[in-house]
């Protein structure tokens, strides 16, 4: 039988989007043939609700809670939350949760669970409380107990702490929230803190993760030291004159950013009307506003009169830090404990950026910052880290497993800095990425976690024998599942690739095989594909490169393979461990592969890779000429639907409805460049987009509004070496280390709007394809999900960072339920005329906008076909797959078990 697990993900705090994430990743790594999930949905009021299994697998909370049918009509793209809709009763409150599952009353959660893994983050997860109650209902649980889940969640308690114990640290100040309030204050607390800590410092929130609230002041400038005190106190102070100097689109800008759980105050606020410009007592009015379009009307309407707005986010922080800037090395470090209840640091991680935060995208998304494993220091200088961060682990009692954090100054001196009871969970967290290092996969990691918390929580209760059968019967279930593994199907999972989408391919990659490495039916091979056109380049890798951050790291890692003195100290150190739960084959160097070498290696081949090779039916002709089964369409349909052009001109020359396009050629923009303007402005008109022809994930996408616009993207995307052109780059709003492809050919495409229709909007659909037993091919196509993007066109973070985007699946064609499945049905049939006509096969990503008249009459304008959609974990076919009665796992394995069928359908063809 197996041990019930119940994962509690989401919460009341700022971090609540990383934690479902987080929890979405335990969810599907958990070993399915020890461990059943169940899931155990924390909403912003603080209620357990069990969760239909199907809103696990949105791309965010917002996608599903409220439920979209509940959520008023908004002027602009907000997020908005539960919390948002209003001051909720409890029975409004269950009418919410009745549409995306049960809530559980916190004394019926240990008949649901034999096990609580936490994935929760800030207030009510991580200070203690859960913790508290999970010993009362006695249900063991994971990671620390409740005292050092106190002393893990709150930073200024920690500072006191570790300074007592010995331990290194910058000059650094407490400032309570109140004391701040008082008239005046803002200067007197500047000067101490100019005199007592110098500049540049860092000021946090006390009591958050993620970064969240974090900046980093260089200069002693007291409007700007009261602008980052205010932002980590989640206050704002607008005057009239700021807002009204705003244009429209500005307003609604500032409102997003503002009630941004992430970067702002999120909602709702409390606004304070005063007629001074500091916090004062006197003459204040307080009023509680719950909805961003709320918020963006008071403003207009309250700036009549007023001068200065206070607003107070009601999720606030009571104290804030300031503390010193280290200039240094910026390092994160795992701690585990092992069977004998002994600290292991496990190799210390560098965070290699620029001078910018360690931000929440950076930390999230994939590219866009660097860990270095281990640190890049001598080996005397990482053993000194690790001593450092097993000595806190102890000194704070914590226990199971902790991230510690810190620097190493430019004289070599240790600072550590916000030690965590929990960490962050995501598939490229340091807690996944450092246990790869000893050879455990997530899944195994996992196991790790529940059997060594199960081992703890005997320990604290007494050994007074509640847990012990549970210990038992998983040590017995480990064993048996370590000797099934020979019986598995062996798949290759590929990813990588050369394009600029290659490290969403690493996400992609990462993903299937996590999902296949918890299932007891396949053993994923993990193989790096690197190399140019005339050259594929494979590597069959372990896992810790499949679990570095991203496809440079990786290539790198290969070229210069090596095991860092330190590394095979800690491996030797962790030998115990790793004989229990991991193999071998773990840790093996990278092996280079052709073709034929993988054929006799695996038994099928999952291609997780975007745009060239991959979907342009290169790798697919090899793995033909080889004899490999493997997912997707085949050569011809891939070398199609590769470009975008292509694609569409077929769509169009049998009767689809697609964008207006024109390729643009370099030759051609060298040659004459105010003749392809004038083209473009004949043929397409501004605003129009333009974009790589065949690469996708929003690789370089941009909304045309100007030619100067359209020079820059030319100047950019023709450009011969890698370094951007810094004012074409600044004239697009091209972000920090965000990808941009050098292309010998772009495409200008019409922009899509509403015109007269009723409604408008952008969808993107997927379907699977089977074979009857007659051999016959059918489609299944899913409800498609409404993208909504909150600037001019999607960008790679709404596609693939948790919690960023937003998609409501199934689209809202219409209010009306009838009404809407009318036009549904309308749309599916068009995708799946479409796929047809392009000979796809195995399954597919359609992008198209919909613009509908009535019920009876719609149009479908296609975008894109994607024959190797996003496999990444919040992207949008798995929320679609997910209504037709399919997890992850399950529709990764019907689309294996397609790739089998249809060898097996040629090889009997070919007989």
């Amino acid at each position: 039988m197996k041990m019930k697990i119940g994962i509690f993900f989401g919460g009341t705090s700022k971090e609540r989007e990383i934690s479902f994430a987080g929890g979405r990743t335990v969810y599907d790594n958990l070993n399915k043939s020890l461990f059943e999930a169940i899931p155990i949905f924390v909403d912003s009021f603080g209620n357990f609700v069990l969760l239909d299994w199907k809103n696990v697998y949105k791309g965010s909370i917002r996608d599903f809670y409220p439920p979209s049918d509940l959520v008023p009509p908004s002027k602009g793209v907000f997020q908005v939350y539960a919390e948002n809709l209003g001051p909720l009763t409890i029975k409004q409150q269950e009418g919410l949760i009745n549409k995306i599952g049960t809530k559980i009353d916190p004394s019926g959660l240990s008949a649901l669970m034999d096990f609580a893994f936490l994935c929760l983050h800030g207030s009510n997860g991580e200070d203690g409380r859960i913790q508290g109650l999970l010993e009362y209902l006695n249900i063991p649980y994971s990671g620390s107990g409740i005292l050092p889940s106190s002393i893990g969640m709150n930073k200024a308690v920690q500072k006191e702490l570790m300074v007592n114990a010995g331990f290194a640290s910058p000059a650094f100040l407490g400032i309570d929230r109140n004391s701040w309030k008082e008239r005046d204050n803002d200067q007197r607390i500047f000067e101490k803190v100019k005199k007592e800590i110098g500049f540049p410092l860092v000021i946090k929130p006390a009591n958050q993760g993620s970064s969240i609230g974090v900046s980093v002041l260089y200069n002693a400038d007291l409007q700007e030291f009261k602008s980052v005190v205010e932002k980590a106190f989640f206050t704002r102070i607008l005057s009239a004159k700021e807002w009204k100097e705003k244009s429209t689109e500005q307003k609604n800008e500032y409102v997003r950013t503002l009630s941004d759980i992430r970067e702002g105050l999120g909602m709702p606020v409390r606004v304070q009307s005063s007629k001074s410009k500091v916090y004062s007592t006197e003459d204040k009015v307080q009023k509680t506003i719950y909805h961003p379009d709320k918020l963006l009307e008071y403003f207009d309407e309250a700036f009549k009169k007023e001068e200065v707005l206070i607003l107070e986010s009601l999720d606030g922080e009571s104290t804030v830090l300031a503390e010193g800037f280290i200039e240094g090395k910026e390092f994160s470090c795992i701690v585990l404990q092992d069977e004998k209840g002994i600290p292991i640091a496990l190799p210390p991680t560098e965070i290699r950026k620029g001078k910018e935060l360690f931000d929440y995208r950076s930390k999230y998304l994939p590219g866009l910052s660097r860990k270095i494993t281990p640190i890049d220091l001598p080996s005397g200088k990482i053993q000194e880290i690790r001593k450092e961060c097993e000595r806190l682990f102890k000194a704070l009692h914590f226990d199971v497993y902790a991230r510690i954090d810190g620097f190493v100054g430019k004289e070599g001196k240790i600072f550590l800095n916000d030690p965590n009871t929990t960490s962050g969970m995501m598939p490229s967290s340091f807690f996944f990425h450092q246990a790869a290092e000893i050879g455990l996969n997530p899944s195994r990691f996992l196991t790790y976690i529940i059997r060594t918390s199960l081992a703890q929580r005997i320990i604290a209760s007494n050994n007074s024998g509640r847990f012990d059968a549970l210990l038992e019967t998983l040590d017995q279930a480990i064993q048996q599942d370590q000797k099934a593994t020979a019986e598995r199907i062996k798949v290759a999972v590929l990813f990588g690739g050369y394009s600029s989408e290659r490290h969403i391919s690493v996400e992609s990659g990462r993903n299937i095989y996590e999902k296949l490495a918890s299932s007891s039916k396949y053993e994923p091979i993990p193989v790096f594909l690197t190399g140019n056109e005339q050259e594929h380049k494979m590597y069959k890798v372990p896992i810790n490169l499949l679990l570095k951050d991203n496809a440079d790291d990786i290539k790198e890692k290969i070229e210069k393979y090596q095991v860092h003195e330190v590394i095979q100290e800690i491996i030797g150190e962790c030998s115990t461990i790793t004989q229990k739960y991991s193999s071998a084959e773990s840790l093996a160097t990278p092996q280079k592969l052709d073709y034929n070498e993988l054929k006799k290696m695996v038994d099928c081949v999952f291609i997780a890779l975007h745009g060239r090779p991959g979907e342009d039916g290169a790798v697919q002709e090899q793995l033909d000429r080889v004899g490999l089964p493997y997912n997707g369409s085949g050569v011809e349909s891939s070398r199609i639907t590769i470009d975008k052009y292509r694609t569409n001109e077929l769509l169009k020359e049998n009767g689809f409805l697609v964008a207006g396009h024109l390729l643009v050629r370099e030759e051609e923009w060298q040659e004459d460049p105010a003749k392809v303007m004038a083209t473009i402005n004949s043929v397409i008109k501004y605003p129009f987009i333009a974009k790589p022809v065949d690469d996708g994930c929003s690789s370089a996408v941009r909304k045309i509004k100007t030619p100067a616009e359209f020079q820059a993207f030319a100047k950019l995307i023709f450009r011969k070496k890698e370094e951007l052109d810094l004012p074409a780059s600044e004239l697009l709003h091209i972000k920090a280390k965000e990808e941009f492809p050098m292309k010998k050919v772009m495409l200008a495409e019409e922009l899509i709007t509403k015109r007269d229709a009723k409604h408008f909007l952008e969808i993107t659909g997927g379907m699977l394809t089977k074979y009857d037993k007659a051999g016959n091919l059918s489609y299944e196509v899913f409800e498609a999900s409404e993208a909504l993007s909150e600037g001019e066109v999607l960008s790679l973070e709404e596609k693939f960072l948790a919690g960023q985007g937003q998609n409501i699946t199934p689209a809202r064609y219409s209010p009306d339920p009838m009404e809407r499945q009318k036009i549904s049905e309308k749309v599916k049939q068009t995708f799946e005329a479409a796929a047809k006509l392009l000979n796809i096969r195995g399954y597919t990503r359609i992008d198209a906008f919909v613009r509908i008249y009535t019920a009876d009459k719609i149009e479908v304008i296609f975008i894109e076909v994607n024959s190797l959609p996003g496999m990444t974990p919040a992207t949008c076919i798995f929320h679609q797959s997910a209504i037709n009665g399919y997890k992850p796992y399950d529709f990764i394995d019907k689309i294996l078990d397609f790739a089998f069928a249809r060898k097996k359908l040629e090889l009997a063809n070919l007989a």
